[in-house]
């Protein structure tokens, strides 16, 4: 369910074709928690779930409405923005995920909101390359205007200071989302642990694009990470985030 909701937007050309996948989805978490899920692979998978591990309805609508929300084609106006859509959508996801690990603890949520936090800002960040080939940008407006950079300025694959200086900032938001979360490390259950391993990715992106003194556009950051697999082992077996 996630990667449809996920691809929606970029694969209808039209904003009213979207709505309608988005009712689809809407309709069908309603019937699922009335116990009548549509004859659908995914919707029979995602009721599985839900019974099974007794998952929250609120954190399901507020991807699919955060998602909806989204099929403007429009800049974020603020970071705050941006991490309002994150908390609607990844940390929402964060939250389901520590229900099927069975783990209801404040600081896990709170942990949970800041990773999802600094997954969706990284996620903007990683994209910016994608979405300037189609046209669009989607990196909050108030820090480009802060630094006198406009839309045009990525479009044109433009590297001034200036443009790595928005980079900066907005990375440099994800990175103490990061160090919020690990704050609450030693009061998380442990339990929890495998739910925040993107972390690993997460940080794994960020040092690259401080490497590369923050230019978006650096072929680098498109590259695989080979040993990001091991890393991601090495965070599992320490039993930490």
């Amino acid at each position: 369910m996630w990667n449809w909701l996920r691809l929606v937007k970029d694969s209808v050309s039209e904003k009213t074709t979207g709505l309608m996948r988005m009712e689809f989805w809407k309709k069908t978490v309603d019937d699922i928690y009335c116990d009548s899920p549509p004859q659908q692979p995914v919707a029979l998978e995602l009721w599985k779930a839900v019974k099974r591990h007794n998952l929250t309805k609120r954190w399901l609508m507020k991807i699919i409405d955060e998602r909806e929300k989204n099929l403007d084609d429009k800049a974020y106006r603020n970071i705050q923005e941006l991490e309002n859509y994150a908390e609607n959508t990844q940390s929402s996801l964060l939250y389901l995920t520590l229900e099927i690990l069975g783990v209801k603890d404040l600081h896990a949520d709170h942990a949970a909101s800041h990773i999802g936090k600094a997954q969706g800002i990284v996620t903007c960040l990683r994209a910016t390359p994608y979405h300037g080939s189609r046209r669009r940008v989607f990196l909050p407006m108030d820090i480009c205007m802060l630094h006198g950079v406009s839309q045009e300025d990525f479009l044109r694959k433009n590297q001034d200071k200036n443009v790595r200086d928005v980079i900066y900032d907005i990375a440099s938001q994800a990175h103490l989302h990061l160090k919020h979360a690990r704050s609450f490390q030693k009061s998380v259950p442990v339990r929890a642990f495998p739910a925040f391993l993107q972390t690993v990715a997460l940080e794994d992106y960020l040092k690259k694009i401080q490497q590369v003194d923050f230019d978006i556009f650096h072929p680098s950051l498109q590259q695989k990470n080979t040993l990001l697999p091991l890393s991601l082992y090495i965070q599992s077996w320490r039993k930490s985030y």
